[in-house]
């Protein structure tokens, strides 16, 4: 796939990037090893302060870098003038938290004293995709660049600006040369940089496929890895649930980011006494979204992010059909420049449809009937994902085995799942291992160290 901007909306490639030579790359890997050695000994202050820096080009400049985006990958414009808004938080809380998460920690022992240090490990080179193209790329720098580690940046092929854009925030709020890198390389030119001696690690967010690859390069060269690998988020609605916010939410859930959100809810789970009227209001829901131009402020679903995109969904959904699912809504391709695919819904899907356990990456949501919290249960977890799921009861019996018995790496009760820099973001089962976010996040590439003083 070319290093390129096509819009999504009309399908025009605006621009062409030629990809790093070996000499270009090899240049920014000796920069980014030459930084580390200087930035790992600035003050955690320092740091903080240029971080809050780029906090502020976001925010003051959040129309400008939504525009960027919106262009590249096709989100709602005011989605992604909040996505900018969301980055400037994440480079806030860390730049205001660091110093406490990187703290010495006292243990008693035998040890006249002992104490675990946290300490940087060097470049972390981070394979990022395009459906979040600022938002994934700035809760991995944030924490990474406060914790004295320095940042390489493979961003997904087709957002090469917003890859070129983050690079120039980081260095506008006055971080060095080359603690923050954008390569605009190939896909098989990665390993090539996970197996350089001066990269300490690797976090991926993108498909199992793509983690396989890059986990299988990083294990052979014994470096660490976060991947965060989607998933097939349940959504599920017991009858105690407030009826009319599960729905509105569970719409919401689905076509947020144009559909294309790993933590998006994809499959609704519904206990059968209340599935007919929840079926009735969420199909009424998707077919009053209003599908257009992604810079219009009245669109509620843009294009999806790529052609390829667009012909996946369409096959995923065409296969489930002919395995015996009912189309209530949707279902095509929209006859529009771009690539518009319709909001859809799909009830009785079998076992062995392509979108039973495939997660689906676009606005099509999957419809299943339960008799009891026992059958929900085991159809959320009927899946080889684990990252996140929604379960709406007010019962407090039915939260507790929810919480306790769902496969997931994230559980909200009566509520969206959503990131938050507060809380650790991640699965489980083929939605991959690691953590972001909160103090776990900038712990996975730090050198926990044990220190001992007879």
């Amino acid at each position: 796939m070319p290093i390129a901007t096509i819009n999504p909306a009309t399908g025009e490639t605006l621009r062409t990037f030629a990809p790093l030579t070996e000499p270009e790359l090899e240049a920014r890997l000796a920069c980014a090893d030459e930084a580390y050695r200087r930035h790992r000994r600035t003050a955690i202050a320092d740091r903080a302060r240029l971080m809050l820096r780029a906090a502020e080009i976001l925010e003051q400049e959040k129309d400008r870098f939504g525009r960027v985006m919106v262009t590249e990958m096709g989100k709602p414009l005011k989605a992604a003038v909040d996505e900018a808004t969301k980055s400037a938080s994440g480079c806030r809380y860390y730049a205001e938290h660091a110093a406490r998460f990187l703290a010495d920690e006292v243990v008693e022992t035998s040890a006249a004293r002992s104490w675990v240090r946290y300490q940087p490990i060097g470049p972390v080179l981070a394979v990022m995709p395009w459906n979040f193209p600022f938002w994934q790329v700035f809760r991995f720098a944030a924490p990474a660049l406060m914790a004295g580690n320095v940042g390489l940046l493979k961003h997904a092929s087709n957002v090469p600006q917003c890859a070129l854009a983050i690079e120039e925030i980081f260095r506008r709020a006055g971080f060095a040369e080359g603690v923050f890198q954008t390569l605009l390389i190939e896909t098989d030119q990665v390993r090539r940089v996970i197996e350089d001696p001066r990269v300490a690690a690797v976090t991926l967010t993108g498909s199992t496929g793509a983690g396989g690859h890059v986990a299988s390069a990083a294990g052979r060269a014994i470096k660490k890895t976060v991947l965060e690998l989607g998933g097939s988020d349940p959504f599920i609605v017991l009858p105690s649930a407030d009826l009319d916010l599960a729905v509105r939410t569970a719409v919401r859930a689905r076509v947020i980011n144009n559909g294309q959100s790993c933590i998006a809810a994809k499959r609704f789970i519904v206990h059968e006494r209340i599935a007919d009227e929840f079926e009735r209001r969420f199909v009424a829901g998707m077919e009053a979204l209003v599908v257009g131009d992604p810079m219009d402020p009245g669109t509620d679903v843009g294009p999806l992010a790529t052609e390829a995109q667009a012909r996946t969904i369409d096959e995923q959904v065409r296969g489930t059909v002919e395995a015996g699912g009912r189309l209530l809504t949707g279902g095509r391709r929209l006859d529009r420049p771009g690539w518009y695919y319709a909001p859809t819904a799909i009830s009785g899907v079998t076992p062995d449809s392509p979108a039973y356990r495939d997660e689906v990456f676009g606005p099509v949501a999957m419809l299943f009937r339960v008799g009891d919290l026992d059958e929900a249960i085991a159809v959320a977890n009927d899946v080889p994902f684990g990252l996140g799921a929604s379960a709406w009861t007010t019962e407090a019996r039915e939260q507790d085995r929810l919480v306790d018995e769902i496969e997931a790496g994230m559980v909200f009760i009566n509520a969206m799942v959503a990131s938050d820099p507060r809380i650790p973001f991640g699965g489980v089962k083929q939605s991959g291992y690691g953590r972001e976010l909160g103090p776990f996040g900038m712990r996975e590439f730090l050198n926990i160290k044990a220190v001992w003083v007879g």
